[in-house]
């Protein structure tokens, strides 16, 4: 039979418990995780929803399971991936500056290079309308339209995140869309002030020059950093 929505609630329960244990060292790397049964009496749930919560943490790198032995905490730090970094930052009602500050250095890093490589790569109408659409942005920053712009903000990114042609920074980018998608103050103050800006990213990449769009890509992103403080 396919789980329940009681059954999946109770795994992400379970899962969300373990978790925190975990990335607060109350359990340590290398300790054993309790057993199946004994987690299932201490979370009031069924072994079968302790079995799946124990698999997505197998799947986000933090504990490692052995068939017929002791399930053991491995090092998050040199095991996890991006998803935990992102699921962090969906905790609670606001994430730590921490957190946010260094998703906001990836988030100005990646984008960088995203634009040289699109400025590089891209052809005549992807650039065209990469600078079509940085104008359209442009014009609802200038007219104070904060929602429309938001939207219109994300994708122009998607356009440039295209034209680079690189698969893992689109998948990065999706991810690092739905995570800040659950902070809308945080996504309104990452939208541009200066309409200028805007206009520079899309000329410079119309035009080819890739140290131009490379600048005016930082001037956009690289001021966002200090959000995270």
């Amino acid at each position: 039979m396919p789980p329940t929505e009681a059954d999946n609630l109770a795994s992400g329960e379970v899962h969300r418990r373990l978790r925190e244990q975990i990335l607060t060292g109350d359990l340590a790397p290398g300790d054993r995780v309790p057993s199946e049964r004994a987690l299932a009496e201490e979370f009031g749930v069924n072994r079968h929803a302790v079995r799946e919560a124990l698999k997505r943490l197998q799947q986000a790198g933090l504990v490692k399971i052995s068939q017929g032995g002791a399930t053991r905490v491995l090092d998050w730090r040199h095991n996890a991936g991006l998803d935990l970094l992102l699921d962090l930052m969906r905790q609670g009602d606001a994430p730590p500056p921490e957190l946010v500050g260094a998703v906001l250095e990836m988030r100005a890093s990646v984008g960088v290079d995203v634009v040289r490589r699109c400025t590089e790569r891209a052809d005549d109408d992807q650039r065209a309308e990469i600078a079509r659409r940085a104008d359209a942005a442009a014009a609802l920053a200038l007219a104070g339209e904060k929602a429309a712009l938001i939207d219109s903000y994300v994708r122009l990114w998607e356009y440039i995140v295209d034209g680079s042609g690189n698969l893992a920074y689109r998948l990065a980018l999706n991810s690092l869309n739905a995570t800040l998608i659950a902070f809308p103050e945080l996504v309104t103050a990452l939208t541009p002030k200066q309409p200028d800006d805007l206009g520079h990213l899309g000329t410079a990449i119309a035009a080819g020059d890739v140290d131009a769009a490379v600048v005016a890509a930082r001037t956009l992103l690289e001021g966002d950093i200090d959000l995270g403080t």
